[in-house]
């Protein structure tokens, strides 16, 4: 059975990108399969760009490409994917208000997974200079998925 993971963030230009290519690395290497892994964001400003030049930077620096191209949430996502994260609580509450009812996917914090309660929220680097904020989204990104990949997908 595959199970399907969307990772969300206000733009997806950021932390969800960052999110999505850190947990395909780490089911990766863990050879876990039959996992989906996806991004998306919460508005349309970005649909059709690609990742920010320091997200994209940063992954790289660790090895890792970002290929995806932005897209928005949509209600049929919540019924597609197994697991929605945001990345911190303002992205829970719209992924809350935007779920529609019996909808399948379970929604869920990033950081609640391995990181602890005072850094569980990955914060939005966007507004910062330099890539500093980005560095610390990935870091982030790399416990949080570990984490929830242990936690949740090996058996």
């Amino acid at each position: 059975m595959v199970q399907k993971i969307l990772m969300i963030c206000l733009g997806n230009i950021c932390r969800s990108p960052i999110a999505e290519v850190v947990m395909v690395e780490t089911l990766n290497k863990a050879k876990v399969q039959n996992v989906v892994v996806d991004s998306a964001a919460i508005g349309p400003w970005h649909v059709g760009n690609r990742a920010d030049p320091r997200a994209i930077s940063t992954l790289q620096q660790h090895g890792l490409q970002c290929t995806h191209i932005v897209r928005q949430i949509r209600k049929e996502d919540f019924n597609e994917f197994d697991y929605i994260f945001g990345m911190d609580e303002d992205n829970m509450k719209e992924l809350n208000r935007l779920k529609p009812s019996k909808a399948k996917a379970e929604l869920l914090l990033l950081g609640d997974f391995g990181l602890e309660k005072k850094n569980r929220i990955i914060e939005d680097p966007y507004y910062e200079r330099g890539a500093e904020g980005f560095e610390t989204a990935y870091q982030q990104c790399v416990v949080a998925c570990a984490a929830f990949m242990k936690e949740r997908l090996q058996k």
